[in-house]
């Protein structure tokens, strides 16, 4: 994923107990210097779904190399890092993000993350609070809050079926065509913001070997969760944002989510015309929300 990197930022690996973690980091100028590994540490993490991948904040994260350290990783199974052929479950992923955690960050890190990741990010916060300075999430949702699943796409006895399986990945995330419709139709509010670059990135990370595992678990709703059953115990200080067009997971279901914890998320953003992705879709809006609250 190097060649979608803004420039002055490179990739490093830590290993992880499901496998390699590849994240992106400022290496070069004009961000890198002798201090720079002493910045206080940004956490970066991405959402899920086909060809995700750390590219999805790498139109916000630069604003902020001059005063943190980045770290931005692709989750495992998707991007660059290792895709352990595997049913994927939630406390996988718990797992490799506080173990990222632990191996790049030597004090409590801020964590700018969105959609099922950022969900899964709360509920890390709440059993290892020691891991976290505050929380910035965008679209945070279990897909299946308050007992009202997002929808599954395609029913589960046609997901697993085999072969089926792999042409539903083929046909749904390998190839040009569907990675740009995926993002037009559901991720972005306006389809003409979708660049060639968002569609090659995403593709790129689609096409990698055993890809579909990772996608295929989000798919069937393996990885699915009720966030309402959580984030009252929530105790990190949180900021949620939420693009008002999003799919699947509306504003309305943000609002009432940050309503069951109103003294820990402090603010409630609504990020006019844009969808789940505001942060790839109007990255200048997002910066300038971040920019008071993460300022060292």
């Amino acid at each position: 994923m190097l060649q979608f990197q803004p420039p002055g930022f490179g990739h490093k690996v830590i290993h992880t107990s499901l496998g390699a973690m590849v994240y992106y980091t400022q290496t070069a100028a004009p961000w890198w210097d002798d201090d720079s590994e002493d910045l206080p540490p940004l956490l970066f993490l991405h959402n899920f779904g086909g060809g995700a991948s750390a590219y999805e904040w790498s139109k916000v994260y630069p604003a902020f190399a001059s005063t943190h350290r980045i770290l931005a990783p692709d989750l495992i199974g998707w991007g660059e890092s290792a895709h352990p052929v595997r049913d994927y479950e939630i406390r996988d992923y718990l797992t490799a993000i506080a173990e990222f955690i632990s191996q790049t960050c030597q004090q409590p890190v801020k964590v700018v993350a969105s959609s099922l990741t950022a969900a899964f990010t709360i509920r890390l916060a709440i059993t290892q609070p020691d891991l976290f300075d505050s929380l910035y999430l965008v679209c945070p949702s279990g897909f299946d809050d308050f007992g009202q699943g997002a929808g599954r796409r395609l029913p589960l006895p046609i997901i697993n079926a085999p072969l089926l399986d792999n042409l539903i990945y083929a046909l749904g995330a390998e190839n040009e065509i569907a990675v740009r419709n995926f993002l037009q139709s559901f991720l972005f509010a306006q389809p003409q913001r979708v660049s060639q670059e968002m569609v090659d990135a995403y593709l790129y990370s689609a096409q990698q070997p055993n890809a579909k595992f990772a996608a295929l678990s989000f798919l069937k709703g393996d990885l699915y969760f009720d966030l309402s059953l959580y984030i009252k115990q929530l105790i990190t200080p949180t900021v949620i944002f939420w693009g008002e067009k999003a799919q699947f997971t509306r504003i309305e279901l943000g609002q009432r989510l940050a309503n069951l914890n109103p003294h820990v998320i402090r603010k409630f953003y609504a990020i006019a015309g844009t969808g789940i992705l505001p942060h790839l879709e109007k990255p200048e809006i997002i910066i300038g929300l971040l920019q008071p609250y993460v300022k060292v």
